[in-house]
């Protein structure tokens, strides 16, 4: 036998069995079964996210960016928000030219009016300008979810790919996020995107690894929590081109393997570079803000990528506020400063208790069952990296720095199925279910959730704060429950968000102001205050009766 022919009958020995539903053609019925279940999983996704949309009012993040892609289509350039590159705003651009609002180009405040400033002193709809910015990051957020499917089918077929898919429109970090007009979602969006064509370019990769490179350069360009997932993405593009032709020589392999790995970075580069130059043409635009000064390591890094100088200057911002001393808050205790074990802690009460067994056994079966392990270094590498890298972050705020986790592990999660248990089978669609009813439950209050195991989310406010409970996103609920519950009643107010509330009919003073005892009627603290309450606000809190609370995120005291 020829060497050609014994290199075909390996390859034939080692592949991957065929899936029964890829050699059975399909019938009639099922060929519409899965179509059809994919878009009745992505409709509810997508009426959920709307309807929360809808019914919240600017959280602390999204008012600067939305100001920011105002600025941008009035050709501003890169003044505000430089931390964050111009791809994610220019997004949710999309959605602010729709709402036409008045832009005050003579505002030069500073950047954290911008925000409130477009909002609630320049004649717009806060309600509607928000409903539209939100509305491309909710369309990117159900893309994403078409990217989960397709990952998990090609793994272990349609049904792995859409329990995967049920998965990831249920999970109440993913429906919170993306139905804000934030950066989070759609960066982990892109970076899954990009991992699937690399797993893709080992059949093709002419086609997928410059693909591959366009996703991962629009995730760049959206955040720079994207770049330690750089290099990871560059070994998987050599081991993508190097398994997609085996029987070449070594020499034509390393070859491909440079090529390739050169062209996926040169494509993110120049997403990157396009993203300035559509907000920039000139690129001569300088943040307001000071840029700070960074020496060592992190400054040499800033200068040494090939990027425009707007974005070595938002890192040196990022970096700035990597060197805060940031308060956080975790189980009760108040600290100043980073817990490392914080995320994992955050993601034990934030996660769904059946998806957080599903992950961990879609791990296991990617290790486990021979025809995945392949798929292994695609799914669990990236996520492994990216959270060791957001768990050494300086800023314990949320789970939110981790939504890349219900994208890659929700795939994983999928090949359970690939177990050719009926037990498995049974299993499986016992906690998909139990993820679906526990994020009904949560309906339309998603950002506090926490699992059964911790209370839920009415009482999430006692173990986490900030993005994880109260974002400021209950204002306007605020403003409908004193109306209807407490008219004509004294008002106190301590809300933490970026929101005027009187601009939504609330009429408050701030009991920090004045002496304890002339505050009399309704005390209204957010509760991340709550958690964190010190001095004048804690005696304040001490001496008053919880009443009312409004969303899960805002308590009503009595005095």
């Amino acid at each position: 036998m020829m060497a050609s022919e014994q290199q075909t009958v390996l390859d034939a020995a080692s592949a991957p069995r065929p899936r029964d539903d890829a050699v059975r053609p399909p019938r009639p019925v099922r060929r519409w079964l899965v179509p059809l279940l994919v878009v009745l999983l992505l409709a509810q996704m997508a009426a959920v996210m709307v309807t929360t949309a809808v019914q919240q009012t600017p959280t602390i993040d999204e008012p600067v960016y939305v100001a920011t892609a105002a600025d941008y289509l009035h050709g501003r350039g890169v003044r505000h928000n430089p931390e964050h590159p111009p791809l994610g705003k220019l997004v949710i651009a999309a959605g602010v030219a729709i709402a036409d609002p008045h832009v005050d180009t003579a505002f030069d405040g500073p950047q954290i009016d911008l925000g409130p400033h477009l909002l609630y002193a320049s004649g717009n709809d806060p309600w509607r300008l928000m409903f539209w910015a939100r509305l491309p990051v909710i369309v990117l957020t159900l893309l994403s979810g078409l990217v989960v499917f397709a990952f998990a089918r090609e793994l272990a077929g349609r049904a792995a790919g859409l329990t995967a898919l049920a998965l990831y429109s249920f999970s109440p970090d993913v429906v919170a996020h993306g139905s804000l007009a934030t950066l989070d979602v759609p960066m982990a969006g892109f970076l899954l995107t990009s991992v699937w064509l690399l797993w893709r370019a080992r059949v093709r990769p002419r086609l997928y690894v410059p693909l591959a490179g366009l996703a991962l350069g629009a995730a760049l360009a959206t955040k720079m929590s994207a770049l330690p997932a750089v290099p990871v993405l560059l070994g998987l593009a050599a081991l993508s081109v190097w398994s997609a032709r085996p029987g070449d020589g070594t020499r034509a392999r390393l070859l491909r393997v440079l090529t390739g790995t050169a062209v996926l970075a040169l494509a993110a580069v120049a997403v990157v570079w396009a993203s300035y130059l559509v907000v920039d043409p000139r690129l001569r635009g300088t943040a307001q803000d000071q840029v700070p000064v960074v020496h060592g390591l992190r400054g040499t890094l800033a200068d040494l990528l090939p990027f425009p100088r707007a974005y070595a200057d938002g890192m040196r911002i990022q970096f700035r506020f990597e060197n805060h001393p940031w308060e956080g808050f975790l189980f009760g205790r108040v600290y100043t400063g980073h817990l490392w074990y914080y995320l994992p802690a955050a993601l034990l009460v934030k996660t769904p208790l059946g998806l957080l067994a599903l992950w961990a056994a879609g791990a296991a079966v990617l290790v486990a069952v021979r025809r995945l392990r392949p798929a292994a270094p695609y799914l669990l590498v990236p996520a492994g990296v990216l959270l060791a890298s957001a768990m050494t972050a300086s800023r314990d705020l949320g789970t939110r720095y981790t939504l890349f986790l219900p994208m890659f592990l929700t795939v994983a999660a999928g090949c359970v199925l690939a177990v050719r248990r009926r037990w498995a089978t049974f299993v499986t669609g016992a906690l998909v279910l139990f993820v679906a009813v526990s994020s009904a439950r949560t309906f339309p209050y998603y950002l506090p959730y926490s699992n059964e195991a911790f209370g839920g989310p009415a009482r999430t406010h006692l173990r986490l704060h900030d993005s994880n409970v109260d974002w400021g996103q209950d204002l306007g609920r605020l403003a409908d429950r004193l109306r209807e519950r407490y008219p004509d009643e004294r008002i106190w107010l301590v809300y933490k968000g970026s929101g005027v509330s009187s601009s939504y009919g609330i009429e408050a003073a701030d009991p920090r102001e004045v002496p304890v005892d002339e505050v009399r009627g309704l005390l209204v603290v957010s509760d991340s205050s709550v958690a964190k309450a010190k001095g004048r606000l804690a005696e304040l809190i001490d001496s008053s009766r919880p009443v009312d609370e409004v969303g899960h995120s805002i308590t009503i005291y009595r005095r």
